[in-house]
């Protein structure tokens, strides 16, 4: 029986994605180069510094990865402050509302800083439903590797059987299907050119995953 539901947060409780694309193209021009719309879309999931590593080897860049980091999260938090139109996705306080309701544990798994899921959740008044936040950016290794979710089903305190994962990119989903937790794409306006074939249930609005809808799901 489902007992835990572990979150992504990017794309699945806001969508920072317009704000984060901004904010990456304000640092690309800052360090003059030119990213590809291919190159940027495959970063969808991954935590900044790996992304930012990747720049630095693609364009032989004389700055350091975390120096590209540092700009990016100053832009970022300027569009953050100054964007009125920043809002939770439609739906998604409701379904962590019915949730927690429920008597389920909730875990934010966020391939975001610390510091900008603290923001968010401040923002929102969101950690009075979520019992953990993990941050990928604290981790060795960034979605598609499973370590976020070993650690977020840990956290939760139930075994990974009895948790499920909602994601809304390829790199997210590969990282559940590695630790073998129920996964759920949300495939929503916000999602571009990401591969859900390989999730257990596929969604477009979170009506369709109520608690009373998927407290049996897991058998």
């Amino acid at each position: 029986m489902l007992k835990a539901v572990i979150f992504d947060m990017d794309g699945v409780i806001v969508d920072s994605e317009p704000l984060h694309h901004k904010a990456y193209l304000n640092m690309f021009n800052d360090v003059n180069i030119k990213v590809s719309n291919a190159l940027y879309e495959s970063f969808t999931g991954q935590a900044t510094l790996p992304i930012c590593e990747h720049l630095c080897n693609e364009f032989n860049l004389n700055e350091s990865p975390e120096t590209l980091v540092a700009i990016k999260r100053k832009h970022f938090k300027y569009l953050f402050d100054n964007d009125d139109s920043f809002q939770l996705i439609n739906g998604v306080l409701d379904l962590i509302k019915d949730y927690h309701s429920s008597g389920l544990k909730l875990v934010l798994a966020s391939s975001a800083s610390m510091p900008n899921i603290n923001r968010i959740f401040s923002r929102f008044e969101l950690d009075q439903y979520f019992i953990a936040k993990l941050s990928g950016a604290d981790l060795k290794a960034s979605k598609p590797h499973p370590e976020i979710f070993i650690n977020a089903a840990k956290a939760s305190g139930f075994k990974k059987e009895e948790c499920m994962v909602i994601e809304d990119s390829t790199n997210g989903i590969k990282a559940a299907n590695s630790t073998d937790i129920f996964c759920v794409a949300f495939d929503s306006e916000h999602s571009k050119n990401q591969d859900y074939s390989t999730a257990n249930k596929v969604i477009t609005d979170f009506y369709e995953i109520t608690f009373d809808k998927i407290v049996n799901l897991l058998g």
